[in-house]
């Protein structure tokens, strides 16, 4: 009998553990740390049209979902890309009448221009559990708030090219930067593997900049101007977890 009692005892101590160990993300809400690794391929609009066309970036992020599913995000990205327009207009000043650029030792070289940039923003949002496998997946939304700054990035191919080296590229570059507000729309899954937890969204983004150069070449002045800046995208998040992977359930008799 003391063994019967002993066990019994110790059977109800570990009961909270052991229904604790059967909380699973397929049938409970779990708050957690989410890490977040991001690729986007984006399109411009308004004033971002006039030198850029469609960019890249990749991110990265950590995103609080607590047990009501709502989430809380700090998010970083870098752009980049290859589709600079208006070439013969941004470079007026230093190619020849047939458009070339003559380098330091007085020959032909070619230039070759990227987009580069940054946009660091916080978010907020809901996930509702609608055709969602578990609880913690379905459809989401977010929106927030951050700094957005994009520039044009200006290489030599061969050779040196003086004219856009150091503080006269700063010149040519168009960096401008300012407040941006951003939105969210897609649909987030978590599995309780840990592994397969992704996100497949739109995202749209509105940045009032300015020029942040003190003189352009092409004004032969400061740009005073205010811009608008959009970006429409579509977003593929893979994430960790924060939380130790569920147990299998024990069962005691």
């Amino acid at each position: 009998m003391k063994d019967v009692k002993f066990t019994v005892i110790v059977l109800v101590l570990l009961l909270p553990f052991a229904l604790q160990a059967q909380l699973r993300i397929s049938d409970t809400i779990i708050s957690t740390f989410l890490f977040k690794g991001s690729y986007a391929l984006q399109f411009p609009g308004g004033d971002n049209t006039a030198y850029f066309g469609y960019n890249s970036t990749i991110g990265a992020g950590i995103i609080y979902k607590t047990d009501k599913n709502w989430l809380h995000s700090l998010n970083a990205n870098f752009i980049f890309g290859d589709q600079v327009t208006n070439r013969s207009e941004l470079l007026q000043m230093i190619t020849t009448s047939t458009g070339e650029i003559i380098d330091g030792d007085g020959t032909f070289t070619s230039l070759t221009l990227f987009q580069r940039g940054y946009h660091i923003h916080f978010q907020t949002g809901k996930i509702f559990d609608l055709f969602s496998p578990n609880p913690n997946s379905g459809f989401f939304i977010q929106g927030g708030a951050g700094f957005l700054s994009h520039h044009i990035r200006i290489e030599s191919q061969f050779g040196t090219a003086p004219q856009i080296e150091d503080d006269y590229g700063k010149g040519y570059d168009k960096m401008r930067g300012g407040f941006a507000l951003a939105g969210e729309a897609g649909y987030l899954l978590m599995s309780n593997s840990r592994v397969l937890n992704f996100s497949l969204s739109l995202e749209y983004i509105h940045a009032w900049t300015a020029s942040m150069r003190d003189y352009n070449f092409e004004l032969m002045g400061p740009d005073n101007t205010k811009y608008s800046d959009n970006y429409f995208g579509i977003r593929l998040s893979w994430m960790i977890p924060g939380y130790k992977r569920a147990p299998q359930a024990y069962y005691y008799f």
